[in-house]
């Protein structure tokens, strides 16, 4: 952010637009209401009520007359809109980074990565709150920290942060930890680096003590001068992961996550992190994440499993190696963000066990050539249903069906949990009907 700093009570003497009336856009709303300020402005792309202004029906010009917009994270800091609505005067801020300037940097841990940060947040919040810290946990997570329902009596807020929310920010949480580094949200950043820097961007601010980071990540390794302070690197190799063992958490991937999170609590100086048979105590009963891969059943030997919450290559690609020796459908396609899915397709085409991509709505065209060019197989279906009919009979017997889309649910499905929503629903279907027809061939 190039602005001064603001916090949410800054903005009582202000007129405020908000812009896009999502998750966190609604949350906005509550919080001005809990402030006694009436917005100036509301404005969204899909009108919710007569109160709402479309976005291009007048909105643009109604937030231009705003002397501060808190704009929802879907919405590009480098879009032509975001441009014209700065350049006639107003700041465009964020909600996370107005809450972080609110309650300040030392109380909160951050977490981002490409891939595992949603895990590692909840691992954060579900040890901390064993280990005996009152612990409010969500961000990008879900929970909105800034919702007037939020707790206010809080030792620590473990905090999910978006490459999109990082260019929001004018502070660095005191401890922010980075799980991994791949391409990702280019229509919105425009370009890797920018990517790279943007999401990086959350680290060596105002405020920032330590930065806990993957070593094993190369691309973190590499722009080791953008994870200061620190960085404090995490050897997945070197470190005691025995006390992992009572997460029961399937992937290596999901040790480094455990070991970060682990890391990122003693560095805010949580003592007791530092012990491998304390932290056992605490994983016991963690609960894995929703649509983050969730067996949701297993019929005629087939384990169906939902990993709709892997929306980019790097996620899938670790989905992919959890079932390293067994027979693999998997249900890859989404939004069309213009990511290259090369090193997802070489992964699929060079796997021993039988593997075949089941692709899907909008972008699986694009994902299955390029895994039919590394040498693989792909067919292509037409929606969740058609791909589960498909591959449940390819799969058998004895395989897995994973839905880890590496790509985002937008234009189909409201959010990545809807769309696991519909595998499940197309899963409960087969169990019931039994009647599959095999798979059609891609083209």
């Amino acid at each position: 952010m190039q602005s001064p700093a603001l916090r949410w009570s800054d903005l009582a003497s202000c007129a405020v637009g908000v812009w896009g009336v999502g998750v966190e856009g609604r949350a906005t709303l509550a919080k001005l209401a809990a402030l006694g300020i009436t917005p100036a402005a509301v404005v969204d792309d899909s009108p919710c009520s007569p109160d709402v202004l479309q976005t291009e029906q007048g909105g643009l010009e109604a937030l231009a007359r705003c002397e501060v917009v808190v704009k929802s994270p879907g919405i590009s800091r480098y879009s032509p809109e975001v441009r014209m609505v700065e350049d006639a005067g107003a700041v465009v801020a964020g909600g996370l980074g107005l809450w972080l300037e609110e309650v300040g940097p030392d109380r909160v841990i951050g977490v981002t990565g490409t891939k595992g940060k949603s895990t590692t947040t909840s691992l954060v919040g579900h040890l901390a709150t064993r280990l005996g810290l009152r612990c409010f946990t969500g961000g990008n997570l879900g929970a909105v920290p800034w919702s007037p329902g939020a707790p206010s009596r809080v030792d620590l807020w473990a905090i999910e942060i978006s490459s999109y929310q990082a260019t929001d920010l004018w502070s660095s949480p005191k401890v922010m930890a980075v799980t991994s580094l791949h391409e990702d949200h280019l229509n919105w950043h425009g370009d890797a680096e920018r990517y790279y820097t943007d999401k990086l961007g959350a680290c060596g601010r105002t405020g920032a003590v330590m930065t806990v980071a993957n070593g094993a990540d190369h691309r973190l390794r590499a722009r080791a001068e953008l994870l200061k302070p620190g960085p404090f690197w995490v050897d997945p190799s070197a470190a005691d992961s025995s006390w992992t063992k009572a997460l029961k958490l399937r992937g290596r991937h999901n040790l480094t996550n455990a070991l970060i999170a682990a890391a990122s609590l003693e560095q805010f100086g949580v003592d007791a992190a530092a012990d491998p048979v304390l932290l056992a105590e605490a994983a016991e009963g963690y609960q894995p994440l929703a649509h983050r891969l969730e067996t949701i059943a297993t019929i005629a030997g087939v384990e169906y499993v939902d990993d709709s919450l892997s929306t980019n290559v790097l996620t899938t690609i670790t989905a992919v190696d959890v079932f390293e020796d067994r027979q693999l459908a998997l249900l890859v396609g989404g939004f069309e963000r213009n990511i290259d899915y090369s090193p997802l397709a070489a992964v699929v085409a060079a796997r021993k066990a039988p593997t075949l991509a089941f692709t899907l709505p909008d972008n699986g065209g694009h994902i299955g050539r390029s895994v039919i060019e590394a040498g693989g197989s792909a067919v292509h279906c037409s929606d969740i249903a058609d791909a589960v009919q498909q591959a449940a009979v390819w799969a058998r017997p004895g395989g897995v069906v994973l839905l880890s889309p590496a790509a985002a649910s937008y234009g189909k499905f409201r959010n990545y949990a809807a769309r696991g929503d519909a595998f499940r629903s197309a899963v409960n279907a087969i169990e019931v009907r039994r009647v599959i027809h095999p798979p059609r061939s891609l083209g």
